[in-house]
């Protein structure tokens, strides 16, 4: 891997300071940012080296721990691989965090970490892309809705509940969003049915909004988190062929 520097920061929010994850090239040159917003069990090792993968690929990558109000990662205990049985456990203990985590205190928390980011000696000057997986997929959407002019791009994959029939449902966010948008769906998740990928792909279109959504077949929610037992390897590969295609569209133009 090419020579990457990974380190805990702390970025001030409007509620505090947020533990984070700040993978970037050791050389210190400025590059694109990325903001990741991680699934439900936060900021660990799994998601560090993922970071990390991504800052080989040539990007500067922010990977902020989600539930900051309720102390630092990890705010629960997370087994190193995460089984049906301890799933269910462990979001039993995230029930208040979750919960904690509204749409406009996620809004703003985003704000912050772009601002941030921005700020970096390491970050090249221009719109950051966001990536969000699971939960953090709709906090994706939300942010490039509320920043159409500091995000450029938006990947999201096994997110679950975009299009539910809420008033703050991630999908209303549409018509703000003026970012590019890859969505990686799996076909085997109870969290975003057929009809909320349709509901989801309607919006997108009617907005106008470049995009395009593919469904993995026989994914499971959470296919690309190796210590869970929903990981898929091909579909994990696939996310990251889409999502670095995606930032090479976006960071590196064809002349």
């Amino acid at each position: 891997m090419t020579d990457v520097r990974g380190t805990e920061v702390r970025v001030p929010t409007d509620d505090g300071t947020a533990d984070a994850y700040l993978a970037r090239h050791a050389d210190g040159t400025p590059r694109p940012a990325v903001l990741c917003f991680t699934d439900a069990f936060g900021l660990r090792r799994t998601v560090r080296k993922a970071a990390d993968r991504l800052a080989a690929a040539g990007y500067t990558v922010l990977v902020p721990n989600l539930f900051h109000r309720r102390g630092p990662a990890p705010v629960v205990d997370v087994p190193a691989f995460v089984d049906a049985g301890a799933r269910a456990e462990v979001f039993r203990h995230l029930a208040p965090a979750l919960e904690e985590l509204t749409p406009e205190r996620a809004t703003g928390d985003a704000g912050a970490y772009l601002a941030w980011l921005a700020g970096r000696p390491e970050t090249a000057e221009g719109p950051a892309a966001l990536v969000g997986y699971c939960l953090g997929a709709g906090l994706a959407l939300r942010a490039a809705g509320a920043f159409p002019d500091r995000v450029a791009a938006v990947a999201g994959f096994h997110g679950g509940r975009l299009a539910t029939d809420a008033p703050d449902s991630p999908h209303l966010t549409a018509g703000r969003i003026t970012a590019e948008v890859y969505l990686g769906h799996a076909d085997q998740d109870p969290s975003l049915p057929p009809e909320q990928i349709e509901r989801l792909e309607q919006a997108l279109t009617d907005a106008g909004v470049r995009h395009r959504s593919d469904v993995y077949t026989g994914a499971r929610h959470g296919f690309t988190q190796s210590d869970t037992e929903s990981y898929d390897e091909k579909a994990d590969e696939r996310h990251w062929t889409e999502l670095l295609g995606l930032l090479d569209r976006t960071f590196r133009p064809a002349p």
